[in-house]
């Protein structure tokens, strides 16, 4: 009888632990609301002070920065505490092949050269340094694939529309696997542009 008792008490004790991990996990659960105030909270920002374009898709950065959190900061440290100006076009490592960044200088592309793009493994993180072009978003599912994703160049291409805006100095953009993005558009006036993109693994 004393056995059948214990080992009611523990299944009941189980029963409970499952019960508040299933409320907790439905308590921590990323909605877009949670993520807006989390994402207007910015202390994933750490000290950055430039602003995140609208464009942005608050409940996937919550999620991916939840997801990989060291890798995100190491990129947001590289974004605040390095003097963009004075660095040199080429390709630094952050993290290995998680996080790495690339700067490049010239001139950027008339709107008929420039392509829709889309990434499954990388997240862009996309900065102007100096200069300003216009970069083309919108969801992939709304746009029409013109080259399939090649895993080589982990890229796809698409032709469609989508929403314009104008990238300066003052903020940066995050482009996610759902995301299609239409970067180096030429802004009248602006001739040659400095830019970062930093490459952010994606958490799967």
């Amino acid at each position: 009888m004393k056995h059948l008792s214990a080992c009611k008490n523990i299944a009941l004790v189980a029963l409970f632990l499952l019960i508040t991990e299933i409320a907790s996990a439905q308590q921590q659960e990323i909605t877009a609301k949670s993520a807006k105030a989390w994402v207007k909270e910015r202390v994933w920002a750490n000290g950055l002070k430039l602003k995140l374009n609208s464009s942005t898709n608050n409940v996937e950065f919550a999620k991916q920065y939840a997801a990989n959190k060291p890798l995100w900061d190491k990129a947001f440290e590289f974004l605040r505490d390095r003097n963009l100006d004075l660095m040199p076009p080429g390709k630094y490592p952050i993290d290995g092949d998680n996080v790495y960044a690339s700067v490049t200088e010239g001139p950027s592309k008339e709107f008929d050269q420039s392509a829709w793009e889309s990434h499954q493994n990388y997240i862009d993180l996309q900065y102007v340094i100096n200069g300003k072009e216009k970069i083309g978003v919108a969801p992939i599912e709304s746009l029409t694939v013109t080259k399939p994703y090649d895993a080589a160049k982990d890229g796809a291409n698409y032709s469609g529309e989508g929403k314009y805006f104008t990238a300066t100095p003052d903020e940066f953009f995050l482009f996610f696997p759902s995301d299609g993005h239409r970067p180096n558009i030429k802004v009248d006036g602006y001739d040659k542009v400095k830019k970062l993109v930093i490459k952010i693994r994606v958490a799967k």
